[in-house]
């Protein structure tokens, strides 16, 4: 772009004023996300509130040649709605209008903003679903769910984000606009592009509007919390859970330092020896949710079990939830410079990977506390530096020399550097551990097709070599 153009000046013209946020405050905001890498403030963020905004900007930065960082909510853990190289952060923010909700054909049409928590309360009240869960529901987009193919703990029954998506609507990076997709269940017309765009991280378009598939609400649900003495028992338990014929709605883990911090700073209480917890969410028909309710739990008895609470009551559930979910929230205000690294190993190597993790913890002197979908292997391992930034940094270099480790480890045990994270900024170098290289110069190429000036969302996914 030519030095002398002011960029926000130029949004304005062709947006208007509102539509362009350029004061120092707005900058250092959209300059961080969730993760603590950064900051990376941007020239002049722009809000949107249409598709034909949006390849607006696009076209200007084509024309320009500007970067463009596509944002969601800026809830991600991995950098990826980071402006690294400057310019123009394009925010979906308020596009938030639920456009359609078919409820004969089990499908909604929504814009990337809305708040994935949001739109699945308006569906149940309607007796609908949308599966989904990432930790941040209440606060997160479905756009990003989008950009990075979201799970969440539901994601051992339901799946996740890419098998909801009948369809989208996207701007391309020269301001193009493509329609992807269907709204049938089954279509396998030409190629899935569709799938190509749900986990590109925001690198080949930015989503206006996305078709999602639907399905009945659960009729009944209940929520069993065990306690055990060792992960290893609750691995265990896990084992003979799904062994028995039944699957969970979610099997999720909560390890010893996790309850640790519950104990010191939150207002949970458990019994003396308390090493994991093991919640397991079901969800049946009436009849068959007592009969499911009592196998899950005699499987957790069978290797152990301490302590057990369960409930079908909606409160009650969400009081039994209420442990794995302020877990995340106080490690963060207790160690503000926390690093979340997102690994998927096989179920069945959950306890190795925490056992070598331990390890390189002592190795690295950096403490760390674990939260799994353990139903899956997905492991969100926090690497808990300390409060104060050391000032040789040294801690900086033992985290990112644990971090290497850490993923050598993950795919040492046949597993994968991100289970629903991405790639984003933060794990680019790692990606030729996973990925040969055929496989990623065949990646790069599909960048380079459809972005040939590589002006949307770089230094994501791929290395600048």
């Amino acid at each position: 772009m030519p030095a002398q153009t002011d960029l926000a000046a130029l949004l304005e013209r062709h947006l208007g004023a509102r539509k362009v946020l350029s004061d120092a405050r707005s900058l250092a905001h959209y300059g961080r996300d969730a993760s603590t890498l950064g900051p990376f403030p941007p020239e002049a963020v722009v809000v949107p509130s249409s598709a034909e905004e949006v390849s607006a900007v696009l076209r200007l930065a084509y024309e320009y040649g500007f970067p463009v960082t596509p944002r969601g909510a800026g809830t991600g853990l991995t950098g990826g709605a980071l402006p690294v190289r400057g310019g123009v952060v394009l925010s979906t923010e308020r596009m938030q209008r639920i456009k359609e909700i078919d409820e004969e054909a089990f499908v909604a049409v929504v814009e990337p903003g809305v708040v994935t928590g949001t739109l699945q309360q308006v569906l149940t009240e309607r007796g609908l679903f949308y599966p989904p869960d990432p930790a941040s529901l209440g606060t997160c987009s479905i756009g990003g769910n989008v950009a990075h193919n979201a799970g969440g703990p539901r994601a051992l029954k339901y799946g996740v984000t890419r098998e909801y998506v009948l369809g989208l609507d996207t701007v391309l990076p020269d301001g193009s606009r493509l329609r992807s997709g269907r709204r049938t269940t089954k279509g396998v017309v030409g190629y899935d592009l569709t799938g190509l765009l749900v986990g590109s991280e925001g690198t080949l378009g930015v989503t206006t509007e996305v078709t999602l598939r639907l399905i009945p609400e659960p009729k009944a649900r209940a929520t069993l919390l065990t306690i055990f003495r060792t992960v290893v028992d609750a691995g265990r338990a896990v084992t003979r859970i799904l062994q028995s014929g039944f699957r969970p709605c979610a099997l999720e883990l909560v390890d010893a330092p996790s309850i640790d911090v519950l104990h010191q700073h939150g207002n949970h209480t458990f019994p003396p020896g308390a090493g994991a917890l093991l919640l397991c969410e079901l969800d049946e028909e009436h009849e068959a949710l007592g009969r499911v309710l009592d196998t899950c739990a005699r499987a957790c008895e069978q290797v152990g079990a301490l302590e057990q609470r369960h409930s079908t009551e909606a409160r009650e559930r969400e009081a039994l939830w209420s442990a794995r979910r302020a877990v995340y929230p106080t490690l963060v205000k207790t160690y503000p410079r926390m690093r979340v690294e997102d690994v998927c190993v096989p179920r069945t190597r959950i306890a190795d990977a925490l056992s070598r993790l331990d390890e390189l913890s002592a190795r690295y002197r950096i403490p760390t506390s674990t939260l799994a979908h353990a139903g899956d292997g997905n492991l969100h391992i926090g690497l808990l530096r300390g409060v104060e930034q050391d000032r040789e940094d040294t801690e900086e270099r033992r985290m990112e020399a644990m971090r290497a480790d850490l993923m050598r480890t993950v795919l040492s045990l046949g597993g994968t550097l991100a289970g629903e994270h991405g790639i984003g900024h933060a794990k680019r170098s790692f990606l030729g551990w996973e990925l040969s290289p055929e496989a990623i110069a065949l990646q790069r190429k599909m960048k380079a097709l459809i972005d040939p000036k590589n002006l949307l969302n770089p230094q994501k996914i791929f290395t600048e070599a």
